[in-house]
C-alpha cells in the first residue's frame, strides 16, 4: 500500500477521535439531564478524558514500548471501542467519568503514534502534508462527527450519539488492522524516553507553548454552548460548531503545506497562537451584529488545529531518533492543557463568573504563550551564541599552540644538527679511551686514580 493511501487510514482513525473528544462538548446539557448533575459537573468527564489522555496514556506506551507501531495502533482502538461503548452503557455519574478516562487513554495511544507513523510512511518533503493529513482526520470528526452526533442524540439521545461513535471506531479498526503496512522507525517510545525528551531545553519549550495553547483553545471549547448561549443567544450550537470544525480542517490542512514551503514552523507556531488569542478576545462582544460570532469561531477553528503541525514538526524534526518520544509528550501536554482549561472553566462557572466572559481568560492565556515563547527563544538564542563564542576561542588557543608548536620545529632541527655535529667528536675518543684502559690493565695507571684525572687525561 502507498504512503498516502496508509496515511488516510491513520487519518480515519483520528476522524474516529475526533469525534469523541469533541462531541461530548455539546452533549454536556443532555447528559447533566440525563445523570442529575449540573452541566459544569458534567464538563468534568471531559476532564477526565482529557487527563487520562495525558496522564495514563504515556504510561500504557512505555508498557507496549517494544511492540510494533501497527500493534499499538490496534491496541489503541480496541481500548477506545470498549471505552465508547462503556459511556453509552454507562447508569452513574462515576460510571460516565471512569469509561471516559479509559476513552482518553485510547485516544492517547493512538494520536502520537499515528503522527509518527505517518512521517516514516512518505518521504521528508512530504512530512507537514502527512501530519496535516492525520490531524485534519481529527478535525474532520469536529465537521462531520461532531453534528451528526448532535443530530442523532437531538433524535434519540445522548447514548445514540455514544454507539455512533462506537461505530466509527470499529470502522477505523478494521482498516488499521488489516491494512496498515508494517512502519519502521516509529515504535512507541518508553517513558524513560519521554520524560526524558523534557531535559533538552528547545523540546521543554514547545511543550510548555503547547500546553499554554490547550488551556486556552480545548478547555474553552468544553462549554462552547454555554458561552454561544450567552455571547449570541443561539438555541442549538450544531450550526457554530459546524463552522468551527470547517475552520479546523482548512487550519490543518493548511498549516502543512505552509510548514513545508516556508521552512519556518516556529515562526508560524507563534502567528497562530497570537491569531488565536486575539479571537478569543473579540468573542464576547460579536454577540450584537448577528452572525458576527461566526468570524472569531472559524478563526478559533484554523489557527487551533494548525497549530498542532508546526510544533510537531518542530519535534520531529530538531529530535532525530528521539522525534517519536518529543512527540508523544507533546501530545500528552496537548491534553494535559485541555485537562486544565476545562476544569478550570467549569470551575469558573460552578463559582458564578458569567459565561459570556470565559473567552477573556481564556485569550489572556494565548498571549501569555506568544510571550514566554519569544522570552524563552530569544534567551536560548543567547546560550548558544555564548557557547559558540566559547568554541571560538577554544579553537583560536588551540591555533596558537599550534603555531607555537611549529615555531619550536625549526629550533629542534638545529639542536638535533649540534647533537649530530658532536658525534665525530664522541668518536675520535673512543681510541683515547681504549687506549687509556689498557694502561690501568697493564698497571701503568695510577689504581687510585681520582675522577677529576682520569678526565682530565682524556679530555682532547
Amino acid at each position: 500500500m502507498g504512503g498516502t493511501r496508509a496515511v488516510a487510514l491513520l487519518a480515519l482513525g483520528s476522524f474516529a477521535m475526533g469525534t469523541d473528544a469533541y462531541a461530548m462538548a455539546g452533549l454536556l446539557p443532555d447528559i447533566g439531564a440525563d445523570l442529575q448533575v449540573s452541566v459544569s459537573l458534567a464538563g468534568q468527564s471531559v476532564t477526565a478524558f482529557t487527563l487520562c489522555y495525558a496522564l495514563a496514556a504515556p504510561l500504557f506506551s512505555a508498557v507496549l514500548a517494544r511492540w510494533g507501531t501497527r500493534t499499538v495502533l490496534v491496541t489503541a482502538l480496541v481500548v477506545f471501542v470498549v471505552a465508547n461503548a462503556g459511556t453509552a452503557l454507562a447508569g452513574s455519574y462515576a460510571g460516565l467519568l471512569g469509561t471516559r478516562a479509559l476513552a482518553g487513554a485510547g485516544a492517547g495511544l493512538f494520536t502520537p503514534a499515528a503522527a509518527t507513523a505517518a512521517v516514516a510512511l512518505v518521504p521528508p518533503e512530504r512530512r507537514g502534508r502527512a501530519l496535516g493529513l492525520v490531524l485534519g482526520g481529527m478535525s474532520a470528526g469536529t465537521v462531520l462527527g461532531v453534528p451528526l452526533g448532535l443530530l442523532v442524540a437531538a433524535d434519540s439521545g445522548w447514548r445514540t450519539a455514544l454507539w455512533l461513535i462506537t461505530g466509527l471506531g470499529v470502522v477505523a479498526l478494521a482498516g488499521v488492522g488489516t491494512a496498515l503496512p508494517p512502519v519502521r522507525g516509529a515504535a512507541a517510545p518508553s517513558l524513560r524516553a519521554r520524560f526524558g525528551a523534557l531535559t533538552r531545553p528547545r523540546v521543554a519549550v514547545v511543550v510548555a507553548v503547547t500546553f499554554t495553547q490547550t488551556v486556552a483553545s480545548l478547555g474553552l471549547y468544553t462549554y462552547l454552548e454555554p458561552v454561544l448561549h450567552r455571547v449570541a443567544d443561539v438555541g442549538s450550537a450544531v450550526p457554530y460548531l459546524w463552522v468551527w470544525g470547517i475552520g479546523g480542517v482548512c487550519g490543518s490542512l493548511l498549516a502543512g503545506t505552509l510548514v513545508d514551503r516556508t521552512g519556518r514552523p516556529a515562526l508560524l507556531a507563534v502567528a497562530l497562537l497570537g491569531t488565536l488569542g486575539a479571537a478569543l478576545a473579540l468573542l464576547p462582544w460579536t454577540g450584537t451584529v448577528p452572525g458576527l460570532v461566526l468570524l472569531p469561531l472559524i478563526v478559533w477553528g484554523a489557527v487551533g488545529w494548525a497549530f498542532v503541525v508546526p510544533q510537531q514538526h518542530r519535534l520531529l524534526a530538531r529530535e532525530g531518533e528521539g522525534g517519536a518520544a518529543a512527540v508523544g509528550l507533546n501530545s500528552s501536554a496537548t491534553y494535559l492543557g485541555g485537562a486544565v482549561g476545562s476544569a478550570l472553566g467549569g470551575l469558573a462557572l460552578a463559582h458564578g463568573l458569567d459565561a459570556r466572559w470565559l473567552p477573556l481568560p481564556a485569550a489572556g492565556v494565548a498571549l501569555a504563550g506568544v510571550l514566554f515563547h519569544l522570552t524563552a527563544v530569544r534567551a536560548l538564542a543567547r546560550r548558544e551564541a555564548g557557547a559558540g563564542h566559547r568554541d571560538i576561542g577554544i579553537d583560536r588557543r588551540d591555533a596558537g599552540t599550534e603555531r607555537r608548536d611549529a615555531a619550536t620545529e625549526p629550533r629542534d632541527a638545529a639542536t638535533e644538527r649540534r647533537d649530530a655535529a658532536t658525534e665525530p667528536r664522541d668518536a675520535a675518543t673512543e681510541p683515547r679511551d681504549a687506549a687509556t684502559d689498557h694502561r690501568d690493565k697493564d698497571g701503568t695507571g695510577a689504581a687510585g686514580v681520582t675522577a677529576a684525572e682520569a678526565l682530565e687525561r682524556n679530555t682532547p
